[in-house]
């Protein structure tokens, strides 16, 4: 497909504004940056309708989104799974699979369909919002769809800053060593930035370890994302021209592999990070924007119920799992 620059963009500009000011917020009053670029996005959501600016957004929606889960392929490597070790690797792991196939059981259970529970399950067991977003390009797509997105990132990163602010307290009451407190916070809390501020307010190791556990729950998107189109193509559900295995699955696994290998310097992988964290905020914006508030109030008591429920059901299992294994 052609892009027509002309035309995307003016709504790429205003989603790229709504982004900036997530992040000046982020930076100086210490708001979750994902939660601030949907909400900001909500009351431009008339821009989404406006033939001006409708192309734009979508772009911003679909395609900058995949160049930024593409680029969180830099955060990833395989020695991770030896500093973590292979009864921790195989404790989260277990975790993230345990979770999305808890969302998908729960789904019909709440009224919903087996998308929306792969969608917040995803999100939940692996990165928050960037997951949701990304379990997304997949499914099929309806009037719903997008005020499914923007419900589900609301909620898990509401949902990852109080993790935040309790899990460390919890720690604390449970006598966890750094180790220990590490890899729970590592493979419990559902956004990158929650987990970092959490592990670092309980040591410098503590903060290392979750840190690292985080990562390598990122790194398991790309295997989960594409065995969802496996299963979506199979069931004739999958969106419409979603391939097998997504463009932006491949460009995480060739970034991942490449940082495996030693070949990309720091300053390629500082550059990468940051364009990643700048394409997914305008990303979320766009979502935002193509949401109104009476979208989310449609949404019912049940879907936030399942996160609430897939959150503790995380955090339980990897409490049992340390102890069983520790």
């Amino acid at each position: 497909m052609v892009l027509n620059a002309k035309a995307v963009f003016p709504g790429l500009l205003f989603a790229a504004m709504v982004a900036m000011a997530a992040q000046f917020l982020s930076e100086h009053y210490g708001a979750p940056v994902m939660l601030m670029a949907i909400l900001l996005g909500i009351p431009f959501q008339f821009l989404s309708t406006e033939e001006r600016t409708a192309a734009g957004i979508g772009f911003a929606s679909r395609r900058v989104l995949r160049i930024g889960v593409a680029l969180l392929g830099v955060r990833v490597s395989v020695d991770m799974v030896a500093q973590i070790g292979f009864a921790n690797v195989a404790l989260v792991g277990s975790g993230v699979a345990v979770t999305i196939l808890l969302g998908l059981v729960m789904a019909p259970l709440f009224g919903r369909d087996r998308s929306f529970g792969f969608l917040v399950g995803g999100a939940v067991a692996i990165c928050g919002a960037s997951a949701a977003m990304a379990i997304a390009s997949l499914l099929p797509k309806g009037e719903k769809s997008e005020r499914d997105v923007t419900f589900t990132v609301v909620s898990v990163t509401l949902a990852s800053t109080v993790a935040m602010i309790a899990y460390p307290i919890l720690i604390s009451a449970l006598g966890m060593d750094s180790q220990s407190a590490g890899v729970f916070l590592g493979g419990t809390i559902h956004d990158v930035a929650q987990v970092v501020g959490a592990g670092y307010s309980v040591s410098d190791e503590t903060g290392d370890v979750s840190t690292l556990v985080k990562l390598f729950r990122v790194g398991l998107l790309a295997p989960v994302v594409f065995i969802g189109a496996l299963f979506l193509r199979q069931s004739g559900q999958g969106a419409e021209g979603v391939p097998l295995i997504p463009g932006f699955v491949i460009g995480f696994l060739v970034l991942a592999g490449t940082n495996s290998l030693g070949w990309l310097p720091a300053v390629a992988i500082q550059t990468a990070d940051s364009v990643s964290r700048a394409c997914l905020v305008t990303a979320v914006a766009a979502v935002g924007m193509k949401t109104s508030f009476e979208d989310l109030r449609s949404v019912g008591r049940s879907a936030p119920l399942m996160i609430l429920i897939l959150t503790i059901a995380l955090a339980g299992y990897v409490l049992a799992g340390q102890h069983i294994l520790f």
